[in-house]
């Protein structure tokens, strides 16, 4: 399982990487099951889920370090 860093480092969430969307496209991001979306780990939006998917799957997304 790979765990979101932001997720991890800014709000102590131990929460598995996904693909998720929002109004800017498909990210790679955490979600929380009671709160919701958590962090944007990617850099990179992406224009479909599969694309994102792709990122996530082969480790090809760029880690963000800051929210």
């Amino acid at each position: 399982m790979n765990i979101g860093y932001i997720a991890l480092t800014f709000s102590g969430k131990e929460l598995e990487l996904q693909v998720c969307k929002s109004a800017a496209g498909f990210y790679v991001g955490t979600m929380d099951p009671m709160l919701g979306p958590v962090s944007r780990e990617s850099v990179e939006y992406y224009r479909t889920n599969d694309e994102a998917h792709s990122a996530l799957i082969n480790n090809t997304f760029t880690q963000r370090e800051y929210p």
